[in-house]
């Protein structure tokens, strides 16, 4: 299988998944009415094609260790399991984080659900695989969590003060950053114990516990959505191809940020690479200033959030990147 030789290039992979976690979201913003209870069957299929193609591909030429499907064949089951429960835990949380946005906003969700998810997810991926400097990645970590907060800041500049925050809300938002952060010590324990799993298998194994779980959990949220009408199947399969195509783009966007950034932490450890992975909010944040105009007419306090948001973020990827072999 590919393997990164340097740290530059397992670098590049963080970085390239943290542009794809930040930007699947546009395919979304593409749709023209698509529920995303609907879109979202699309994304899951999505990134189980990513893996699939990347584990036949990548995972399956090169001189590094054994390719995907002797991997899958000689890894403990436990691993597999391991890695499973990963994508069964990130789809929920992913689809809490929707809910929390869509009744809280952008600007509560996304400090409290990704905050959460960053300080627990490397703190315990470290605690199992402690590579690099403890110190320096705790600083990296800190300074990621201050950029969550301003970008928190900057959209609550956007949102009118009609919808509530209620302790319900609240509620959902913790328990989407406490699963999200608990996908990432699934992933170490999959990569580093017994005959572990590769990174190729630990992407397919993760994507497909994803797909098999929307299979109860987004129908319930079809039948009972926090916002709009319920929706059905029948609805999914009238849906025209290019709202099923865009759904299927974003979930390839994002499967091949998840290979990566997997790849990369077999390298760099799975704290490492799971905290530049995490700077997505950044790369959103990007999209939203140049391509979608959100901050177009925002107060003065919005950009300045916005700015600082960006300085933290990339003195965050530095002393994380740093945090390797120091």
């Amino acid at each position: 299988m590919f393997l990164p030789a340097t740290f530059a290039v397992a670098l590049l992979m963080m970085l390239t998944s943290m542009i794809c976690w930040g930007s699947w979201a546009n395919a979304f913003k593409l749709t023209r009415g698509y529920r995303f209870e609907l879109f979202y069957w699309d994304y899951a299929f999505g990134i189980v094609l990513a893996s699939l193609v990347l584990a036949f591909t990548l995972g399956s030429f090169g001189s590094s260790g054994d390719s995907f499907l002797a991997n899958l064949r000689a890894a403990d089951t436990a691993n597999i399991v391991y890695a499973v429960a990963a994508g069964v835990i990130f789809n929920v949380a992913n689809l809490l984080l929707v809910a929390g946005i869509e009744m809280a906003g952008l600007a509560i969700a996304f400090p409290i659900a990704i905050g959460v998810a960053l300080i627990e997810g490397v703190a315990l991926s470290y605690a199992l695989q402690p590579t690099g400097s403890g110190w320096l990645l705790a600083l990296g970590v800190l300074l990621a969590v201050v950029a969550v907060v301003f970008d928190g800041k900057a959209y609550a500049g956007l949102e009118g003060s009609g919808r509530s925050t209620s302790r319900r809300s609240i509620g959902i938002c913790l328990v989407s950053g406490v699963l999200m952060g608990l996908f990432a010590p699934l992933v170490t324990r999959a990569l580093t114990t017994g005959t572990p799993l590769g990174p190729y298998t630990v992407a397919v194994c993760f994507t497909l516990g994803a797909l098999v779980c929307c299979v109860p959990v987004n129908t319930y949220f079809m039948r009972r959505p926090l916002a709009g009408l319920p929706v059905t199947y029948a609805d999914y399969a009238a849906a025209p191809w290019r709202e099923h195509a865009l759904g299927l783009l974003g979930g390839v966007v994002w499967g091949i940020g998840g290979v990566f950034n997997f790849v990369a932490a077999s390298m760099v450890g799975v704290a490492i690479a799971y905290a530049i992975g995490q700077a997505a909010p950044m790369v959103a944040a990007a999209w939203g200033v140049v391509v979608w105009r959100e901050f177009r007419g925002a107060p003065r306090q919005s950009a300045l959030a916005l700015a600082a948001m960006f300085v933290c973020y990339l003195l965050a990827i530095t002393v994380i990147a740093r945090a390797y072999g120091a």
